[in-house]
């Protein structure tokens, strides 16, 4: 499973307003006074939605992404790492324990490693997708 974490958004006027919807996080729909707006509530919404799937210890699915979508929004490089350790230990089906196993750490350590709100070094995360038959890939885009 290979993934950006990089969501199609499409925005529509609704009224005075516009509003952001994403296929693939159905539950991330923002609204703004103008169409820039609203793709800034939408990165804020698609970064709730991640961090809240993994703090409800939902399913998480990279997003396909969809290049016919007039704009794309990656979530923050830290939380697109965690997410993506965080999706491919649940497509593992390892519990948290046998994971720490295989990391040499202790189901706490895990557990933080895989929290989206702890500050878990890129080390680790790389070691923990190495355990788990990925590896995380760094790149830079334009903005």
């Amino acid at each position: 499973m290979s993934s950006s974490w990089t969501y199609g958004v499409a925005v529509e006027r609704e009224g005075d307003e516009f509003r952001a919807i994403c296929a693939e996080a159905p539950e991330a729909i923002a609204f703004g006074e103008t169409e820039a707006d609203a793709l800034r509530e939408m990165a804020e919404a698609l970064k709730a939605v991640v961090r809240g799937r993994i703090q409800m210890k939902l399913d998480l699915v990279p997003p396909k992404g969809d290049p016919a979508a007039p704009h794309q929004i990656g979530i923050p490089a830290q939380l697109a790492a965690k997410a993506a350790v965080y999706a491919a230990w649940r497509a593992s089906g390892l519990s948290k324990v046998a994971l720490g196993e295989l990391l040499d750490r202790r189901e706490g350590e895990v557990r933080r490693i895989l929290d989206p709100d702890h500050g878990t070094r890129l080390d680790q995360l790389e070691e923990a997708a190495a355990a788990l038959g990925g590896r995380l890939i760094v790149s830079f885009e334009p903005a």
